[in-house]
């Protein structure tokens, strides 16, 4: 069960969410504010895993209101100024609402919590077979069996999947190898992370994934010679 809480200016906002949320019994939807200093004080005594945080409110905005609290909490924007999009997902919520939004919107959204709930539970009892990347404003569910390679570029990662389109996200090569369970991806360059299951051959310093060549980095041939056994 996800405890929650929205917060917002307008009561007939509060008012759609909490009807919206009546029909989903993993949401637990146990307080609505208009004011951010009453919804404050609740949360020292009794944090939530999620908020429904509005972002135009009087006294504070809503992202100055996330930023200020003390627990790690889950957050669904919503608002009707789409110019707040960005800084909203720089701050990792889970989604961004623009009002007025439709119940298979919200839908939407609170499903992305929820599979992340679960992600963030599951990580720490287990291995999973996926991982969670933000990107182009959307949480993505990414199978390992699904990635073929991932590219560094810049402060930025490409990572190129059997099926649909590469997917590009703000991540470091580190941070990324670090989520990858490393019996499965070894980092074959300092641009490039392969797949193991994705490799066909390794042939004079030359990594090949199907019709797919990539040169091994010179500090990585000891590891690759190892894991493959070369």
């Amino acid at each position: 069960m996800i405890t929650a809480i929205a917060i917002d200016d307008e009561p007939p906002a509060l008012k759609v969410i909490e009807a919206f949320c009546k029909d989903f019994d993993f949401i637990d939807l146990q307080k609505t504010f208009t004011r951010t200093d009453e919804a404050a004080r609740h949360l020292k005594k009794f944090p939530v895993d999620l908020l429904f945080l509005d972002i135009q409110m009087p006294s504070i905005t809503g992202i100055d209101f996330y930023k200020s609290i003390e627990q790690h909490t889950m957050v669904i924007f919503t608002t009707a100024y789409s110019e707040y999009a960005v800084e909203g997902f720089n701050l990792s919520a889970i989604d961004y609402l623009l009002k007025p939004f439709t119940k298979e919107r919200f839908a939407q959204a609170v499903q992305k919590t929820n599979d992340y709930s679960g992600y963030l539970k599951q990580s720490h009892q287990s291995i999973t077979d996926y991982l969670f990347v933000r990107a182009d404003y959307t949480l993505h569910k990414i199978a390992f069996d699904d990635i073929i390679l991932i590219e560094g570029l810049d402060d930025y990662i490409k990572i190129q999947l059997d099926n649909g389109r590469p997917i590009v996200a703000r991540m470091t090569m580190k941070s990324i190898m670090e989520k990858l369970p490393e019996q499965h991806f070894i980092r074959v360059h300092r641009s490039f992370i392969v797949a193991i299951k994705k490799v066909s051959q390794v042939r004079n310093k030359i990594i090949y994934l199907s019709d797919i060549k990539i040169n091994i980095g010179q500090s990585y041939e000891a590891a690759v010679a190892e894991k493959f056994r070369i």
